[in-house]
């Protein structure tokens, strides 16, 4: 891996050369492996019909929710998106409870009544994830502020597509967060299509990073495929929130893998832009990368890949048995209590 990290906007990612321990680069290289070999089972269970579902793939994105997942602690803050699967595994959530969700089935995080796109586990620290464009980073910002107020050195971060930096609530919340420092990490999975619009045609500037200038907040661009890249810059962001000094905004280069749903089709993709993407799959690259700089040994990495094939075959086997929510919980966690309701 090289370090590729664009500083915009005085942002510095500190520590260049800085290598996570060789624990968290194991852990990472798992949690990649999972994230593409679960993409690939849902993907498959879904062109089936085994699981009927709306499903997004985050392939090519692996490499930046391992690095998130490196950086935030297990009681800091997430908001994530539909394309949720990566950062949910990442932050810690039981995949079996992430696939009966997907699935409608009572197992799943939300007792199967909030679908794949509606993903949280407050235990992991994964606060919601959302269908709507943009709209979890207001939420993102009132999680930071919270956090600020409680002064207990917990922070908050926020992942968003690139479309979602074109949507009013991005702004709103972005505007804030500065204007408060807030301990807010903005990550932006920026993988160049807005669903099927690639970036050229709806951003008149490209370099995502630099809008953040206009909030007068620190930015940085870095190689999404790259991990290692990717784990400095959000670490120094994340540094940087839980010692006070406000919101960073960090753009991820990467590019899907995959169409914006995983049933369709994606032949608009050009194909030399495709090739060249899936030269650098994120998971394959990195196990080669790290094996080749003798960080970690081949049988282990070997170990790694069946242990991660294995977990996402239980996952889904135990997820798939769970049954769907019985009838009476229609209403339940829908509606309050009456009884709870204070009379004023």
């Amino acid at each position: 891996m090289t370090e590729t990290v664009l500083d915009i906007g005085g942002a510095t990612a500190s520590g260049d050369g800085e290598m996570p321990p060789g624990p968290q680069l194991r852990h990472m290289y798992e949690v990649m492996r999972t994230i593409t070999t679960s993409d690939e089972r849902f993907r498959a269970e879904v062109r089936s019909g085994v699981l009927q579902a709306a499903f997004y793939p985050v392939r090519g994105l692996e490499g930046v929710c391992a690095a998130l997942g490196a950086v935030l602690e297990r009681r800091d803050y997430l908001v994530s998106t539909y394309r949720n699967l990566g950062d949910a595994i990442a932050k810690g959530v039981d995949l079996t409870e992430v696939v009966a969700e997907a699935a409608g089935r009572s197992g799943g995080t939300s007792k199967g009544k909030g679908g794949p796109m509606h993903i949280q586990d407050l235990d992991a620290g994964l606060m919601m994830t959302t269908g709507i464009v943009g709209s979890g980073l207001p939420v993102a910002a009132g999680l930071a502020l919270a956090a600020q107020l409680d002064g207990e050195g917990r922070i908050a971060a926020t992942t968003f597509g690139d479309g979602a930096t074109s949507i009013g609530a991005y702004h709103e919340a972005m505007n804030l967060a500065a204007l408060w420092k807030l301990p807010l990490v903005f990550v932006c999975q920026n993988n160049q299509w807005a669903e099927h619009t690639p970036i050229a045609e709806y951003a008149p500037a490209a370099d995502l990073a630099v809008r953040a200038a206009a909030y007068a907040m620190p930015a940085m661009a870095v190689d999404g495929f790259d991990p290692i890249a990717t784990w400095r810059a959000l670490r120094s962001a994340a540094n940087v929130a839980r010692a006070g000094g406000g919101p960073t905004f960090v753009e991820c280069r990467t590019y899907r893998l995959y169409g914006h749903v995983g049933s369709s089709d994606y032949s608009y993709m050009p194909e030399a832009e495709l090739s060249a993407a899936r030269d650098r799959d994120p998971a394959p690259t990195f196990r080669a990368w790290l094996d080749g700089q003798g960080l970690v040994p081949t049988a282990d990495l070997d170990a790694i890949d069946a242990h991660s094939a294995a977990a996402v075959d239980e996952a889904f086997s135990a997820a798939l048995a769970s049954p769907p929510p019985p009838p009476e919980e229609l209403t339940r966690d829908v509606f309050a209590d009456e009884r709870l309701v204070v009379n004023r």
